[in-house]
């Protein structure tokens, strides 16, 4: 199967290359990481980079166990330093390594070193990466695959919806779409993925004990999706199900699991008072599919499964995502740029005129000129409704009616 370019993410890196700063690649496990140094690295070559000025280890090959040592890796690399023209070295799930930072920090250093780190886990840039390399790197969130990369994956963008159902029901994540036509697999593949991320990712690197309440909180947060929710709210659901947690735990679980990548946290926006409110934010998977793993198919809400999808667009389009509240009525996202603004409205259908209505009145009562977007799965023309574009979500997750 040709392997997918991941042309976005490519882009940004080209656009870095030779920059004095180290290229952070992060995200969950088996998003693709290890491949989009792989594709780097061949197009540095078809630029004319010579091999020998390219060093790259994967620090979860047993074959590299002995440069984990930190001071065998550094002396390993610095042998191999091209004495003409940049070196370009990539070091990927570099967490493997002890101490990574002080031998990532001397590596850095040198001169003529063009740098690329992968890893699975944020607990690494907040902790080890953060604290000597302050102001030196700059990270690069890397998300399972997009519908559109999806899409481009099937050959062609014939039965759009039909492939939207096996996008939400087979997995983003890459390798799945070689093994989508097994649906066993499939789900014996994500379950891999989710149960080292649980015990790996999350149990083990924050030493936590109670696995059975850290599936219970993921639980309940994938039942979740597209509500609203607090650290209380979920502590009192699992102390009133006979499981008791304070709201403290809580907190270090959902923090926990964010930092592996498997969950990410939309804030509140007050889009009045512009500011950020502290409570009732809402949580998204990183691919919808997990969900189904985990909780079956019990529960569905095709609306919010969409959501969720937007949810991951609009990050890999803007770097700030919120929930929107304005007065008392709720917009599904705000996305701030910069001085960008764009708000955002989502839902399967509105072709009942009460869930029309329902879905523009929020848009209605923001008063500035910023874009409005009503994005539905109902595949009709793309219409203007007084400032509000309402336009077929899979056309615009395929960049056909991109904001610019």
């Amino acid at each position: 199967m040709k392997r997918l370019q991941r042309k976005e993410y490519l882009d940004k890196l080209l656009a870095l290359r030779k920059k004095q700063i180290i290229k952070v690649i992060t995200g969950v496990r088996r998003c693709g990481k290890s491949t989009l140094l792989e594709i780097m690295q061949d197009e540095l070559r078809s630029m004319g980079v010579q091999e020998k000025q390219i060093i790259a280890i994967n620090f979860e090959d047993y074959e590299n166990k002995e440069l984990r040592n930190p001071d065998i890796l550094y002396s390993h690399i610095v042998s191999r330093l091209s004495n003409s023209g940049t070196t370009y070295i990539f070091l990927d799930e570099i967490q493997h390594v002890n101490n990574f930072a002080d031998v990532v920090n001397a590596i850095f250093i040198k001169p003529n070193v063009d740098l690329y780190i992968t890893g699975s886990n944020a607990f690494m840039l907040s902790s080890e990466i953060a604290t000597l390399l302050s102001g030196r790197y700059l990270e690069i969130n890397l998300l399972p695959l997009s519908y559109s990369e999806y899409i481009e994956s099937s050959g062609n963008e014939n039965d759009l919806n039909r492939k939207y159902i096996n996008y939400i029901t087979n997995s983003s994540f890459p390798y799945t779409t070689e093994i989508q036509d097994n649906p066993t697999i499939v789900n014996d593949y994500l379950q891999g993925i989710y149960n080292t991320i649980i015990l790996k990712d999350v149990m083990q690197r924050r030493s936590f004990r109670d696995v059975m309440m850290l599936e219970s909180i993921v639980a309940f947060v994938m039942d979740n999706i597209g509500n609203t929710l607090s650290s209380k709210k979920i502590a009192d659901t699992m102390t009133s199900s006979g499981r008791k947690i304070d709201v403290k735990t809580v907190e270090k679980y959902l923090s926990a699991l964010q930092e592996s990548f498997i969950i990410y946290k939309a804030g509140r926006y007050n889009i009045k008072g512009r500011q950020l409110l502290k409570t009732m934010e809402k949580y998204y998977l990183v691919d919808v599919a997990l969900r189904q793993v985990i909780l079956g198919r019990q529960g569905v809400d095709l609306g919010h499964l969409l959501e969720n999808i937007v949810y991951l667009e609009l990050l890999r389009r803007n770097q700030h995502v919120f929930i929107g509240k304005s007065d008392n009525l709720e917009i599904d996202f705000v996305t701030i740029n910069g001085q960008d603004i764009s708000y955002y409205q989502v839902a399967a259908t509105v072709r009942d005129e009460n869930t029309l209505r329902r879905e523009l009145t929020p848009l209605q009562n923001i008063r500035d000129n910023h874009p409005k977007w009503l994005l539905t799965l109902d595949d009709d023309p793309d219409i203007n409704l007084q400032g509000i574009r309402k336009v077929n979500v899979l056309q615009w997750l395929l960049h056909k009616n991109k904001p610019t």
